[in-house]
């Protein structure tokens, strides 16, 4: 017991961590023209601590009543893949400079949110509602890199 809440806290902590460590508010960033409604960069740090607070006490929920070794090896398979898929965004857009790549990242981002809500929903329909705050919050994240391309050149285009 005590084993599955380590690994869940671990696997939100090192998204956290190295997604924080992947984001850069560079000049160049500061520089991007970015719409009014975009909420302050302090908040970002927040809402991702506690999605990811979220989403790991769904890992544990959903390997706590996962009733057989397949069902289990399935969570964790589904949150590994989300971890990836999570890190993938921010150094396209930070580290790479391109939000416009960043933007093609964001579908595989989503429907690794996705496919753990409707995978974990038979063995766990909290550990399914706790990721819909994730899957809204990527949504948002979304539309505001969507955004962000659009007023910014050589990104224009989409």
């Amino acid at each position: 017991m005590t084993f599955q809440i380590i690994v869940a806290a671990a696997w939100g902590i090192v998204v956290a961590g190295f997604g924080a460590f992947l984001t850069e508010l560079s000049p160049w960033y500061r520089a991007l023209r970015k719409p009014t409604w975009q909420p302050p960069d302090w908040l970002f740090g927040p809402a991702w601590t506690l999605i990811l607070g979220l989403a790991s006490v769904s890992a544990l929920l959903a390997w706590r009543a996962a009733p057989d070794r397949a069902s289990r090896v399935l969570v964790v398979a589904l949150f590994v893949l989300n971890g990836l898929a999570n890190l993938g965004w921010s150094p396209l857009f930070f580290k790479l400079r391109r939000p416009d790549w960043a933007l093609w990242e964001v579908p595989l981002l989503w429907l690794s949110i996705l496919l753990p809500i409707v995978l974990l929903a038979p063995i766990s329909r909290t550990a399914s509602l706790l990721l819909l705050p994730y899957l809204a919050w990527v949504s948002f994240a979304a539309f505001l890199n969507l955004t962000i391309v659009r007023l910014n050149t050589p990104f224009r285009g989409l």
